[in-house]
């Protein structure tokens, strides 16, 4: 009997691991993967005139640990040597699973949820805004599952700070890159 035990137990452990866990996913009615961003998320100022309106965005498929989640707007085509952070969400608590659209101005933050200064010098999202003439810039918005209750970080704390803490603590992370140019 104990040589049929062995591979019973192989078998199990196989079928286990070929079982798929949940894919950590962000999604969006109104930006999509590839797709070009609307006048809704594009910055009002530098020269361009629209109307500075974060996204409605959602996940799910958390990896198990996670104790709260940080999002973050990302421009790494801006003319900067170092790219330009264009909204940064952090100690969104691990019940959360969605932002409403309009989030941080028309729509309030969820409770405890901070924001970070972005690279128009501002708290909030600062929408697409790549120089005129330039190539479509990719603008790739990331939630990440982070294994820490809250981000150890000052309030005037630079986006580059809150990254960092971001990756030092991630456990997972889901993304949407979108593109703009003008």
């Amino acid at each position: 009997m104990r040589r049929f035990a062995l591979p019973l137990v192989v078998s199990a452990l196989l079928l286990v691991l070929a079982v798929p866990a949940s894919a950590f996913e962000l999604r969006s009615p109104d930006v999509a993967e590839g797709a070009t961003l609307t006048q809704a998320q594009v910055f009002s100022g530098f020269g361009c005139k629209g109307e500075n309106v974060s996204p409605a965005l959602t996940w799910t498929g958390a990896p198990p640990g996670t104790k709260s989640f940080a999002l973050t707007v990302y421009d790494p085509d801006a003319p900067t040597g170092s790219g330009w952070w264009h909204w940064i969400v952090f100690d969104l608590a691990a019940t959360t699973d969605a932002l409403p659209k309009g989030v941080g101005q028309s729509a309030k933050l969820p409770a405890g949820a901070r924001q970070g200064r972005n690279d128009f010098g501002t708290t909030g999202f600062g929408g697409a805004c790549p120089p005129a003439g330039d190539k479509p810039h990719r603008y790739i918005f990331t939630i990440y599952a982070l294994k820490v209750d809250k981000l150890e970080v000052a309030p005037d704390a630079s986006a580059a700070l809150v990254g960092f803490m971001i990756n030092a603590n991630q456990i997972g992370k889901a993304s949407i890159t979108a593109r703009y140019g003008r």
